[in-house]
């Protein structure tokens, strides 16, 4: 594979050798060692991980929104309500998060992704007593001291997102319409009191001293008195539904609604241009008009286009074959 070509470049027809190179693997059983090429910049993992107790968040991938949209997060935001995000496919909802806490320099995002078996209290925290039962004997037999009860709780996202602290965390709850059909009811108390308990330490006997627990953030114990949290600001709760179903009334009255549209083409080229930089635009015409075309009949991601032009960009022949089908597959029904 040619190595991507800079901002200002522009395209040029792939040659026999460049399509050659292009083919890392080759499926004819010979082993090679090739040097693999440079990932496209959405796919990369090797930037420094920023601890969150900084207060500066991970670099994050362009994002662009409207002023309208925007205006919508910041009513979420001055009115310390949860924001219910909502759109199709690769528009963005769940990036949403990341550009709201690289914007704003909120550390890392909390991140509870819902499924079928989500429950409210894993959530809020975990409780391992068959580790703290097994520590106890162990520690019987050794010295005699009973092991910190702080050691066997971790706080789950939610949890870690009520933390007290000066300035609010972003928390992403990610497709909440695939959890159970009672889980949106359940977050309602939580997410009107800010708050929650942990039986486990109210029932301990010195309760006005602060018990260390463990937190979603790696090394960063928080400390919890009477066994209650409450958090000082409300955290910027980010909710994301692919609208599998719809929510309780009660629950959606607490919410903030947006609905992130398909991006139009002048939208797409300004997606593009800030991933990919403005000389990828240069041979994209034919690209966005199949993207457009095909986004008519079934689902597209923009993601998925954004592939198609890191790919051309690298000097790929994506005519050849069925490599242009493969990249701008449909996300639903049949291919």
């Amino acid at each position: 594979m040619s190595t991507p070509q800079s901002a200002g470049d522009t395209y040029s027809q792939p040659s026999t050798s460049d399509q050659d190179r292009w083919r890392l693997f080759r499926g004819d059983g010979e082993r090679r060692e090739v040097p693999f090429p440079e990932a496209p910049p959405w796919r990369r993992f090797d930037l420094p991980k920023v601890p969150p107790t900084k207060g500066v968040s991970p670099a994050a991938r362009p994002y662009l929104i409207g002023p309208d949209e925007a205006d919508v997060v910041n009513a979420a935001l001055h009115l310390r309500r949860p924001l219910l995000v909502t759109g199709a496919p690769g528009t963005g909802k769940s990036s949403l998060a990341h550009a709201v806490a690289h914007e704003l320099a909120l550390g890392r995002v909390l991140q509870w992704p819902v499924n079928s078996r989500s429950v409210l209290h894993d959530a809020l925290y975990q409780y391992d007593a068959v580790g703290r039962l097994r520590e106890a004997n162990l520690s019987r037999d050794a010295d005699g001291r009973e092991p910190d009860i702080g050691q066997y709780i971790r706080l789950g996202p939610l949890g870690n997102a009520l933390i007290p602290q000066e300035r609010p965390r972003v928390l992403l709850i990610d497709e909440l319409d695939k959890g159970d059909v009672d889980l949106p009811n359940d977050l309602l108390t939580v997410f009107e009191e800010g708050e929650f308990t942990i039986p486990e330490l109210t029932r301990l006997p010195n309760g006005d001293v602060p018990v260390y627990v463990q937190t979603d953030d790696p090394s960063a114990p928080a400390p919890v008195t009477h066994g209650h949290v409450r958090c000082r600001e409300f955290p910027v709760v980010i909710i994301t539904s692919n609208g599998e179903r719809d929510f309780p009334p009660a629950f959606l009255r607490r919410c903030v609604r947006l609905d992130l549209p398909e991006p139009d083409e002048q939208r797409l080229r300004d997606i593009v241009a800030a991933h990919l930089g403005p000389g990828a635009l240069d041979s994209v015409d034919d690209l966005l008009r199949q993207f457009l075309d095909r986004r008519v009949s079934g689902e597209l991601a923009t993601d998925q286009l954004l592939n198609a032009v890191f790919l051309r960009k690298g000097g790929v022949d994506l005519d050849a074959g069925s490599l242009l089908q493969a990249v701008l597959h449909r996300l639903g029904g049949t291919v």
